[in-house]
């Protein structure tokens, strides 16, 4: 089985060298990187200039925003299996992709999801977030319950049968697509009860400034998919409080 990994990056020079050496040293060997670049200007193209034979696709060019971004590295991908890496991000353990290689093959799954991390930006040893998971069930949808996207792994042919990312949403398309998919009969989900990713925080959707903007999108998104309107979105943000406080009562 084949991975292929995408990367969207956009003037990050401090911390994309540390994903894409996160990714270079999986012991998974079956993989590509998609590295897609908005058109950096703060020196990260010279960076990535260091790993391109690494990389298995590499473009550089001005594009509509990261939803955007991502859909043309979904294009790009000759994997079976597609999953995200985020330029501020690295996975969690060197063997992470032969976990989730090992999982989609054991269970026949067309998508495997998993536990995240959040981590200090300036020292991603420190625990900022948690965010667990669990087995799916549909009732979970009304009350908030989604995985974080980034431990989300889909076969190609889920992309190609099903559709995208919505363009219409510069946010919280992350929380569409999901819900595409976990509200799918067709789609086999299956939960690894693993940590596989570390996210350092500081993301599009986590600064005070976008809260607004992402809960007004998520709210859409909520009565598109027929959930709960407002309580599902006020159970959503409620959801966020234990992940913040358990690093903070553990470090105590």
């Amino acid at each position: 089985m084949k991975l292929s990994i995408i990367t969207i990056v956009f003037n990050n020079k401090d911390s994309i060298a540390q994903c894409i050496e996160s990714m270079r040293f999986q012991s998974y060997a079956n993989v590509e990187h998609v590295l897609i670049d908005g058109g950096s200007t703060d020196g990260t193209l010279e960076i990535i200039e260091n790993y391109k034979d690494d990389l298995g696709y590499f473009v550089s060019e001005m594009d509509n925003g990261l939803y955007d971004a991502l859909n043309k590295g979904i294009q790009k991908c000759t994997g079976d299996v597609i999953g995200i890496l985020h330029s501020d991000d690295l996975y969690y353990k060197k063997d992470t992709l032969e976990k989730i290689a090992e999982t989609f093959n054991r269970t026949d799954a067309d998508l495997v999801y998993a536990k995240g991390k959040y981590v200090d930006k300036e020292d991603i040893s420190k625990i900022k977030r948690l965010y667990p998971s669990k087995d799916y069930k549909p009732k979970y949808l009304n009350f908030g319950w989604i995985p974080l996207h980034t431990t989300i792994y889909v076969k190609k042919e889920v992309f190609e049968k099903f559709g995208l990312y919505n363009l219409r949403y510069s946010i919280a398309s992350d929380y569409d697509i999901s819900l595409r998919w976990f509200k799918n009969d067709q789609i086999k989900k299956v939960f690894l009860d693993e940590w596989v990713v570390k996210m350092r925080l500081g993301g599009k959707s986590t600064t005070a400034s976008l809260q607004k903007k992402k809960s007004s999108e998520d709210l859409k998104i909520i009565k598109k998919h027929g959930l709960r309107g407002k309580f599902t979105l006020a159970c959503k943000i409620v959801r966020k409080i234990p992940q913040y406080l358990i690093p903070r009562l553990i470090a105590s």
